[in-house]
C-alpha cells in the first residue's frame, strides 16, 4: 500500500488534482475568409486584416484570465469561389456563427477595387451605419458576447 500511495505521490497520472490538463479551457474560434488573387486581397481586406489582429490580441488579453483561449484561422476565398459569390469574402465567424449575427448587425455590397473586379464586396450594416473595413471594436464586441456564451 505504501508503494502505491508513493506512486501516486511522485504524479503517476492517476490524479489530476491541481493541474492544468487543458480541458478547463474554453476556446473561442475566429474564422476569417477573404479573396487572395495572385498573393494580393483588396485594400478593404487588407485593413481588416489589421483590425482583426488588433482585435485578436485584445481579446486574448482580455478573455485569458477567465481561462478562454482564442483561436484564430484565417482562410483564403479562391478566386472561383469569389466570382460565383462575392459576399463570401470579408466575412467573419465567431464559434461559427458570423459577426453580424452576434452584433445585430446586417450585409450589404459596395464597389471596391480592381482586385475584386466589377464585383461588389461585402459590408457589414450596424443601426445604419455601413462599414467596408471591419473595425476591431466591432469584432471585440462580438467577441466578447461569444464569450460570455462559455462562462
Amino acid at each position: 500500500m505504501d508503494k502505491k500511495k508513493t506512486q501516486w505521490q511522485k504524479g503517476c497520472g492517476c490524479s489530476t488534482f491541481g493541474q492544468d490538463t487543458g480541458t478547463n479551457k474554453n476556446i473561442l474560434k475566429i474564422k476569417w475568409q477573404r479573396l487572395i488573387f495572385e498573393g494580393e486581397t483588396c485594400p478593404r481586406c487588407g485593413s481588416t486584416d489589421k483590425e482583426l489582429d488588433k482585435a485578436v490580441s485584445t481579446l486574448r488579453q482580455s478573455l485569458a484570465p477567465l481561462g478562454i483561449e482564442i483561436v484564430l484561422e484565417k482562410e483564403e476565398l479562391p478566386v472561383s469561389k469569389f466570382k460565383k459569390d462575392p459576399l463570401q469574402s470579408n466575412r467573419i465567424w465567431i464559434n461559427n456563427r458570423l459577426l453580424e449575427d452576434w452584433i445585430e448587425g446586417g450585409v450589404g455590397h459596395s464597389p471596391c477595387c480592381d482586385v475584386c473586379g466589377s464585383h461588389e464586396c461585402r459590408t457589414v450594416e450596424v443601426k445604419g451605419q455601413v462599414f467596408e473595413v471591419i473595425p476591431a471594436e466591432m469584432i471585440i464586441k462580438a467577441g466578447l458576447t461569444a464569450a460570455s456564451q462559455l462562462l
